[in-house]
């Protein structure tokens, strides 16, 4: 039986290390977090924030994702998208079509989409 999700993994190109850490580290705040010594030698990152973990990892002939994301629930919204777009990031909003959220989407540093939602009322899934 599923208990959880431990984590998503996205993929990144060789050397973007210090942009990943300052988009997932810096504008969306989140944690890096060490990697086990045989995984580090790979290169690569992950992030943490709360039990949200993101882990980016070095492919070789990468192609960001473009359709494929992770679903990234946020509070405060509003406050968060302006957080993103005071560094640099191109927000795109989306809430039209998933009734009972507001939501938007945007890219990390190397093309992966990423979305950010937030449910309109309390109780919504």
């Amino acid at each position: 039986m599923l208990r959880a999700l431990d984590h998503v993994q996205l993929a990144a190109p060789a050397g973007s290390e210090d942009a990943l850490r300052r988009f997932y580290g810096d504008a969306l705040g989140m944690t890096q977090t060490p990697k086990p010594p045989a995984l580090a030698a790979r290169g690569g990152c992950w992030f943490e924030a709360g039990q949200v973990r993101l882990h980016l990892g070095i492919e070789r002939d990468f192609r960001p994702a473009r359709k494929a994301h992770p679903g990234l629930r946020v509070t405060g919204i509003e406050t968060y998208a302006a957080r993103l777009a005071a560094h640099g990031v191109r927000i795109t909003w989306g809430d039209r079509d998933l009734p009972g959220h507001r939501r938007f989407y945007a890219d990390d540093p190397v093309g992966n989409r990423l979305e950010f939602l937030e449910p309109v009322t309390p109780d919504a899934p």
